[in-house]
């Protein structure tokens, strides 16, 4: 999700003008459903304490983070409002906390294969090429979607993958990884804010992230054209 250069407003924007609507819709349902999907799992494993905030919901204003999404088309990351979690109800915590924090990231999987089954669909039909504006909004849908899915699994704190780690770990690394995390979220601002950018987390989303659309794209098309 590398910055774009342009002319006027574009040059400062992470997106051209024409891709923001469609941007904007991609993010209203992949946050959305993503920490949905964390309220309902925490729910299902007996805590309610996202339910009472009102956050069991697919209601995208009780997700979006003003903040956080004006950030992601002007720098190209960004965030949705996380969601409250009390591991005191969760009969078996460690379980429980792993499957809420992979529930998230899971959601925007499932979304990327939603958009790569709608895409083949009409595909298959005639019809991507007549409907305007269709095959790049699935384009911009399913390529946000698998960012977030990698981008929520690195294990750096406040990510979901760094939440997974540290359920699996032993009792007595947990317990230094908690005290540490502080230092942490910081050393994650400065890998995504910073130039360091370059050799950490673009190199990730240069290989990783086009490897698996070109992978999930290879594994669709044969589904529809066998």
């Amino acid at each position: 999700m590398e910055k774009r250069g342009g002319n006027g407003l574009e040059g400062f924007l992470a997106y051209s003008l024409r891709e923001i609507p469609y941007v904007f819709i991609t993010l209203a349902i992949a946050f959305t459903l993503h920490e949905f999907a964390h309220a309902y799992v925490a729910y299902k494993f007996g805590d309610m304490t996202a339910a009472k905030q009102g956050r069991l919901t697919l209601n995208p204003l009780k997700h979006l983070d003003p903040f956080g999404t004006i950030l992601i088309f002007i720098a190209g990351f960004g965030w949705a409002r996380p969601v409250p979690v009390n591991r005191f109800f969760f009969k078996k915590p460690r379980l429980a906390g792993i499957l809420v924090s992979f529930a998230g990231p899971f959601s925007n999987f499932l979304l990327a294969v939603i958009g790569f089954i709608v895409y083949f669909s009409f595909a298959r039909a005639g019809l991507i090429m007549n409907l305007p504006g269709l095959e790049e909004f699935l384009n911009i849908f399913i390529w946000l979607n698998i960012v977030l899915f990698i981008f929520n699994l690195l294990p750096l704190p406040p990510l979901d993958g760094y939440r997974i780690i540290e359920d699996l770990a032993p009792n007595h690394i947990r317990a230094k990884m908690t005290q540490y995390e502080q230092y942490g979220v910081l050393i994650f601002l400065i890998l995504v804010i910073t130039p360091l950018d370059r050799y950490t987390i673009s190199p990730l989303f240069n290989t990783v992230a086009p490897g698996l659309l070109e992978g999930l794209s290879r594994f669709f098309a044969q589904m529809f054209f066998f």
